[in-house]
């Protein structure tokens, strides 16, 4: 049975965005491979640090989450201890009310943006 889970890794803040990109490309990858089903992908882009992780003051964050079984998050925690782009990660399972709470954010977030008054150049 799929379990929904969420994932957030730190990747180190010296990358290219197009060096992003491709590490991000690879952890959806292995997920789709294992038989992942990414269900929302949030980017947060460089955020500054509280204290000094690998003496980096900074790093681009990024969220996935997806549902997959339980074995899935071993070989994705696996891949990410040996990509050394990534400086910290952690992935959580989540519950029915933390799902009912993403999805929540997600339309709300969605509501928003589509109320926002267009403006023209």
């Amino acid at each position: 049975m799929l379990k929904n889970y969420e994932t957030v890794f730190i990747m180190t803040p010296v990358l290219s965005d197009e060096q992003m990109k491709e590490a991000v490309g690879k952890f959806q990858k292995l997920l789709k491979e294992k038989g992942a089903e990414i269900v929302h992908e949030d980017h947060w882009g460089l955020r500054k640090f509280a204290y000094p992780i690998q003496k980096k003051t900074s790093g681009f964050y990024h969220l996935i989450e997806f549902k997959a079984e339980g074995k899935v998050i071993n070989d994705l925690e696996v891949a990410f201890k040996r990509d050394e782009r990534i400086l910290r990660f952690l992935t959580v399972a989540l519950d029915k009310h933390a799902v009912a709470y993403n999805e929540k954010k997600r339309v709300n977030k969605a509501a928003a943006v589509a109320a926002e008054p267009v403006t023209e150049a």
